[in-house]
């Protein structure tokens, strides 16, 4: 398995936008993605983040982000590791770990001692060091479980 950071290998650009598009995007968030990821590489930030995870045959099967804020309203916190996926053939290999642990190491080399992630899913993130901090509320009126993960020294 291999995790590229679009950001380290602008290369990967196109790719990354269409495969968030397809994964993330409805037909009103396309353009997120495509700005998101193309303004990612030119950034001084440290944030955001785009990984895609490449199996053996270098089959893009799972991606994730690394950013600022997850359309949240807790604003006050952040960085949020958003859009964790892998493909539905390859799951429960434990791959999404993989990507989880890229964020980590790269919000940690950022200088951030926590990072985030809002959810729906029960059980999954804390088998990876997230804990429950509370609810969230997005602007279109939905809430999600807000899990938190302590970075370490």
């Amino acid at each position: 398995m291999e995790i590229i950071s679009v950001r380290e290998n602008p290369e990967f650009k196109s790719v990354a936008i269409e495969y968030f598009q397809k994964r993330w995007a409805n037909e009103n968030t396309m353009l997120i993605y495509e700005d998101c990821i193309s303004n990612s590489i030119v950034t001084n930030s440290p944030l955001p983040h785009w990984y895609l995870l490449l199996d053996e045959t270098r089959e893009i099967i799972g991606c994730a982000g690394l950013i600022t804020n997850d359309f949240i309203s807790r604003m006050d916190l952040y960085p949020w590791i958003c859009a964790v996926y892998i493909e539905k053939e390859h799951r429960g290999n434990a791959y999404g770990s993989l990507l989880l642990e890229k964020a980590k190491e790269d919000a940690k080399k950022a200088g951030f001692s926590r990072l985030y992630l809002s959810t729906d899913h029960i059980g999954y993130y804390e088998k990876y060091g997230f804990v429950y901090l509370g609810d969230g509320y997005h602007p279109w009126g939905d809430s999600s479980r807000i899990y938190q993960c302590e970075l370490g020294d």
